[in-house]
Formats: structure tokens, sequence, C-alpha cells
């Protein structure tokens, strides 16, 4: 799926061996240096566990959707959305926003719509080539009119789209986190009706009609090594 395709306003064994007595003559002498012999390998330190990524449950009308967000990966884009989740900004939004590219591929799209009781201020552009995550199946991103605009509305795509993410001329859109529980439910939003006559340019068609309410947008935590559903 390409870029051309798309228009965004915005996972003990013990062996029993005998002990072999050694005499000081059995012991290598250390080196000159003070390191081990060449033949010796240091011991390899314990590899630091993952860290558990922040989980984030959208309760809808349409069912719930859990989010995964890549607070180390994404830092700047992770912790604007968690504001809008911890400040409740979210509860009450609707997803008014549906985009059909063709069977299988698109984005929904939910947020505060600009509402000024409700929108933060614009954050820094987090690219993926800086980051190294992608749009595939399940990204959650930033909508924005161009890079340093985005606020407090979001997408969540549907297929590998690839043609989202970043290149050297083109700053892409900002991912996040992924959907691990509900895509069901995003796929089910992508495919409800739309109104003929709302939205504005390239939108007119796209604005779902009846919208589909947030509930509640509310924290938990999730393994970083728990596969998405």
């Amino acid at each position: 799926m390409t870029r051309a395709s798309f228009v965004l306003a915005v996972g003990l064994v013990m062996l029993a061996t005998p002990l072999v007595a050694q005499t000081a003559t059995d012991v290598p002498p250390p080196t000159a240096s003070g390191a081990l012999p060449a033949t010796q390998t240091p011991p390899q330190p314990t590899p630091t566990p993952p860290k558990p990524l922040s989980r984030v449950t959208i309760a809808t009308a349409a069912g719930p959707i859990v989010l995964a967000l890549e607070q180390e990966k994404a830092p700047i884009t992770a912790a604007n959305f968690l504001k809008y989740v911890d400040g409740k900004r979210l509860d009450g939004t609707v997803f008014y926003r549906t985009v059909k590219v063709q069977p299988g591929y698109g984005f929904i799209q939910f947020g505060t719509q600009n509402d000024p009781k409700r929108t933060l201020p614009p954050i820094a552009h987090e690219p993926t080539t800086k980051t190294g995550l992608t749009h595939s199946d399940g990204a959650i991103s930033m909508a924005m009119a161009s890079p340093g605009t985005a606020r407090g509305d979001f997408f969540i795509i549907v297929g590998n789209t690839p043609g989202m993410d970043a290149t050297a001329t083109d700053p892409g859109y900002a991912v996040f986190g992924h959907v691990v529980e509900g895509m069901d439910v995003v796929r089910r939003i992508m495919d409800m009706p739309t109104s003929p006559t709302k939205g504005e340019g390239i939108m007119k068609g796209q604005m779902l009609e009846p919208t589909v309410p947030v509930k509640s947008a509310r924290r938990a935590t999730l393994s970083s090594s728990e596969p998405a559903k």
C-alpha cells in the first residue's frame, strides 16, 4: 500500500559431573594487563528484561480497543496520548472518520477535533525513521496537517501501510503504538456507513454517520512481549 492511496489531514537442566581438584599449577597465569587469557571467556551480563508497555483500553460503543504504547521508542507522541487519557479528555469524543482504500486497507480516525476545551498544545513530530516503528496493521498514529501541528486526533491503520512511514524526503506520520486486542472492532468501525455530504474537501464522504462514541479511555499495563491479537 503506497502513500498515494492515503490522504490524511491531519512476541533447568543440571548435568552431574565429577569435580576435579585443581592444583596451583592448573591455574592459568594472568596476562600482563590483568585480563583473562584468551582461552577464558568473561561472564556475560544478565539480559535486562523488557520494560512493560503502557496499555490503554478505549471503550467504544462498538466494543473495546486495547492499545500498547511505545513510550521508549516514541516518548513524545506516546506521552501526549497519555495526557489525553489521564486527563479524561478522550471520554465523550467519537470515531468520526473512516477511509476505505480497498478491502482490508484503510484507517479510522478519532479524537478531540480541535475542541478548545479538550485539545492540548501541538507536539514535536517523531518520524518513523527516528522511532523505528511502522504503519503496520493495527498501528496507531498521529493525525496532523504538517510536522509540529499534531495535537489530539489519532488514527488506527488497517492493513500494512509502509507508505505512510517517513522517508528521506517526506516526514510521514508518527506511529506510537499498536492494537493488541480489538482489531475486529476497528474493522467493524471502518466498514460502517458514511455521510455522502459531510466533510470538506478530500474528507467529503469519509465522515461516519452515525459517529461511534468513545465512552472512556483508561490505562492498564502490558508486557512488551505480549503478541498482538
